[in-house]
């Protein structure tokens, strides 16, 4: 079974030199789009609202992603708490958008790398399953530089909302084994209405571009767990705000019609969606069986879809002790 990636640059002294330049960022943060300029290390927060220490709201075994992801055995899921959107139907806004991330001081590298080697160790996890990372990475990939010395080997899945610098990208280059990502958006003027994402069409295109150019096509064990590649998920809302129909074809056509996707029925109207008069209903059963069609003559056969009535199998509480999800997930 090949291994993790990132275990050749921790062995070459490669991922310590990452993680220090990464970690030299945060004294006037660009590590996403935003660019806010905040020193992090000093204390300053940004529109993320993050320090410069990891803050992590939950670390559990996940069986409600994707099957590769999944497997039998769970995701081992790190979620961070904060984040670089402001999605008004957000369904984890409690950690991502609640008061108590600009508070939260914050652990160690050192505690981080004990929970994924807990995810490793203790839970039996296929991967680790970084959730909501794009304003952390610094601090993940420190993490994992000091979880790989003490015996930590799993792969890794970095699961984005796709609004991810460039370069900061580029500095993961052979440390993320596995890209779970979102095409959230074709319109600028929707992803600034319902996630404040100035820009994001062109963010997330040119970040799953380099994703893709750094893993390539979903590869799977012989069990189908996944090893390496990417994962496109697509979320699709009510009255078509997502814009399906663009997003697909320029997956199947810029990227590749044989990327595996993940089509998604289960929006459900969460946090401040009744603001919006589209987003205060679940999606119609036309308006998915469209977008499902679409991936037929896209040519697109990798990947699942999710069946209709999913908009309430997903809804955490990261209020409940222990695990944020009331079981697991199959």
């Amino acid at each position: 079974m090949p291994e993790a990636g990132y275990l050749a640059l921790f062995r070459s002294g490669e991922l310590a030199r990452r993680a220090e330049a990464l970690e030299g960022r945060l004294a006037a943060c660009d590590i996403c789009p935003r660019e806010c300029g905040d020193n992090r290390l000093e204390g300053e927060r940004g529109f993320c609202r993050a320090g410069g220490r990891p803050q992590v709201a939950s670390v559990c075994s996940h069986h409600g992603e994707e099957p590769a992801i999944s497997g039998s055995r769970g995701s081992g899921t790190v979620f961070f708490a904060g984040c670089n959107l402001r999605c008004v139907y957000c369904q984890n806004h409690q950690i991502s958008q609640g008061e108590a991330v600009a508070s939260d001081p914050g652990m160690t590298s050192g505690s981080l790398a004990g929970d994924l080697l807990y995810l490793q160790n203790g839970l039996g996890c296929h991967n680790v399953n970084f959730v909501s990372p794009s304003h952390f990475v610094p601090q993940m990939v420190r993490a994992v530089l000091e979880a790989a010395g003490r015996g930590f080997e799993l792969p890794l899945v970095y699961n984005t909302s796709s609004y991810d610098s460039l370069a900061t990208l580029k500095a993961l280059d052979g440390i993320v084994d596995i890209y779970l990502a979102d095409l959230r958006y074709a319109s600028d003027r929707w992803a600034w209405q319902l996630s404040r994402a100035p820009g994001y069409r062109a963010h997330a295109r040119a970040a799953i571009t380099e994703m893709y150019r750094q893993v390539g096509l979903l590869e799977t064990d012989g069990d189908g767990v996944a090893r390496s590649g990417l994962i496109v998920r697509h979320l699709v809302l009510p009255d078509g705000l997502a814009g399906s129909r663009e997003s697909l074809t320029w997956l199947a056509t810029e990227i590749s019609p044989a990327v595996t996707v993940s089509v998604m029925s289960q929006y459900h109207p969460a946090h401040h969606a009744d603001r919006v008069p589209s987003l205060r209903r679940t999606i119609a059963r036309a308006e998915y069986d469209e977008v499902v069609d679409l991936l037929g003559s896209l040519g697109m056969e990798n990947g699942w879809v999710q069946g209709m009535g999913a908009d309430g199998d997903y809804l955490p509480d990261f209020d409940r002790v222990g695990h944020p999800f009331p079981a697991p997930m199959v």
